[in-house]
């Protein structure tokens, strides 16, 4: 149930965060203020929609689709991809494709904490986040 994610969530730890962002290709700049800020991400159902809003001092964004259906997005570090959140098992799983890359974050709750996994190519992270 996607109702398990909707809730507002505050980034508590990263792991590996810097190489999986210097493996998507994201400059030097915006990977030092990625790794120092601390976003908030709301995840509200909207009619048939998910919709998920990151907030931080950064950059702001917002992504709104329906489970299992392609969607266009524009990530904090201005990639254009074409992106599926499905759910798998109690698992949110988004999926973005752009130039002929993929890259895949899982999120689950794990202890009352949603925690996202993120992987390219043989990069992974981890980001966790607590109900704020």
């Amino acid at each position: 149930m996607v109702d398990a994610f909707c809730a507002t969530w505050k980034l508590v730890e990263s792991e590996n965060f810097d190489d999986y962002m210097k493996a998507l290709g994201v400059g030097f700049a915006t990977r030092q203020v990625g790794n120092v800020t601390k976003p908030t991400v709301i995840i509200s159902l909207e009619g048939d929609k998910v919709v998920v809003r990151t907030q931080s001092t950064f950059k702001n964004t917002e992504i709104s689709f329906k489970l299992g259906e392609e969607f266009d997005e524009t990530t904090a570090d201005d990639r254009n991809c074409k992106s599926t959140v499905s759910l798998e098992g109690d698992k949110l799983v988004h999926v973005q494709k752009w130039d002929g890359k993929e890259t895949t974050f899982v999120r689950e709750i794990k202890d009352g904490k949603m925690v996202m996994d993120l992987t390219f190519e043989d990069v992974h992270a981890v980001r966790t986040y607590e109900k704020a």
